[in-house]
């Protein structure tokens, strides 16, 4: 939350605010909206403008009378930064207020020296997304870390990583606001990549969802009656273990059966080379300039969207996991939507296709029925996207006392 000193810096606060979330929006509006009379508002008003951080957008329309002109936020005012990593890559973007990237930054995750050596990278990374995209260290109001392991979100803390062991109780919040001075929020990828995907299907009216990130973890970020699923530890959302069977391959959590040893991206990697040892044909091995070695899942995913047979057997197994599991979430928490992550749709419409069918057959028939299962729209960095969305929504949050007409309003009371 950004620090205010005083009702009349709250004041200027919360008009900055609504304008963010009602904008375009004129004068009077803010004053209805805000319960700030409409002097004060007109004075608020003019120093934001002064300032830069509001923008003039036209005129009212339809109205009769005197016509009100229109206020947007400069979303070009200030900067975010964003930063998604995983047991593959780092990446960190800096965006504007919408929040959209205007520059990002991607290196290979650093794993051989532990987590001293994976810390430094983040902030050399995060450093280099700041220099190259040539943002005063002033403009910058939020930072958002997007962690592959469990966060304790409240604290900041990394809890543990199934996918990288070493990653275990890292301080990413402390560590940060003492690098770069600024706030910061730290928040799985899954959720953030949720949150990146819930604002572009706002306009659909999908106020329950379910994202189901896939990689070498595979996660579900939960929205139900449109707030976002943290459980009794921020632990919710687990998908990738849950069992499937009682035995199976372990998995790196330690327990046996999760479905992340079944259908995560490592599982797929690994089936792939044992094929190719057995002598088996695939695209996949051309695609890797002939060393099994360096298969990657997606480029398994990539040749089953174009028919290679061993691929596409790999990833209908893939897909007949996932669906079992995804039949049970929509049991679990009635979504009116299913979001199937971007790595998935590298392998096309006959896996949703599949997936979609399987899940109609396994879950309870109305649940079904209102549940809309796509590929991801967000397609590139949504991690990146949603954790400074989150860091975003943070600096642009109400400070305390009596909370403004529009916010009682949008939590229920007082209609």
């Amino acid at each position: 939350m950004k620090r205010v000193n005083g009702k009349a810096e709250r004041d200027l606060h919360i008009v900055e605010a609504v304008v963010r979330r009602h904008g375009p929006i004129s004068r009077a509006r803010i004053h209805e909206l805000t319960g700030i009379r409409p002097s004060a508002t007109s004075q608020l008003v003019r120093r934001l403008l002064k300032e830069g951080r509001l923008l003039e957008a036209g005129v009212e329309e339809g109205r009769l009378g005197r016509k009100g002109v229109l206020l947007e936020l400069n979303e070009a005012y200030a900067s975010a930064l964003g930063i998604e990593f995983d047991d593959e890559t780092v990446t960190a973007g800096v965006t504007d207020l919408h929040p959209r990237i205007r520059h990002k930054v991607t290196a290979r995750t650093l794993l051989e020296e532990g987590t001293e050596g994976l810390i430094r990278q983040l902030l050399d990374v995060a450093r280099r997304a700041i220099r190259e995209a040539a943002v005063p260290a002033a403009s910058l109001v939020g930072i958002g870390v997007a962690d592959p392991g469990l966060v304790d979100s409240q604290r900041g803390v990394t809890v543990t990583s199934s996918t990288m062991p070493f990653w275990k109780q890292v301080p990413l919040k402390e560590i940060f606001e003492r690098e770069f001075n600024t706030p910061v929020q730290v928040e799985t990828r899954t959720r953030a990549k949720a949150v990146a995907e819930h604002e572009e299907d706002l306009a659909d009216g999908a106020g329950s969802m379910v994202y189901v990130d896939y990689g070498s973890g595979i996660g579900a970020g939960l929205y139900v009656d449109g707030r976002l699923l943290y459980g009794q530890g921020s632990a919710a959302g687990e998908f990738g273990h849950t069992h499937v069977t009682e035995d199976g391959p372990i998995c790196n959590c330690g327990s046996f059966g999760c479905l992340e040893a079944f259908a995560g991206i490592r599982a797929v990697e690994a089936r792939l080379r044992r094929i190719i040892a057995e002598g088996g044909q695939t695209d996949v091995l051309d695609m890797a300039d002939g060393d099994p070695a360096r298969i990657t899942g997606w480029m398994v995913f990539q040749a089953a969207s174009r028919g290679d047979k061993a691929a596409s057997s790999i990833v209908a197994e893939v897909g007949r996991y996932l669906a079992l599991g995804i039949a049970n979430l929509v049991n679990l928490f009635n979504p009116g939507v299913v979001v199937l992550d971007a790595t998935l749709g590298e392998a096309g419409q006959e896996l949703l296709e599949q997936i979609s069918g399987i899940v109609r057959r396994k879950a309870l028939r109305e649940s079904a029925a209102q549940a809309v299962i796509r590929y991801a729209r967000v397609r590139e960095s949504a991690g990146v996207l949603g954790v400074a969305r989150i860091a975003l929504a943070k600096h642009f949050e109400i400070p305390a006392f009596k909370p403004p007409p529009f916010l009682l309003e949008e939590r229920g009371y007082g209609k």
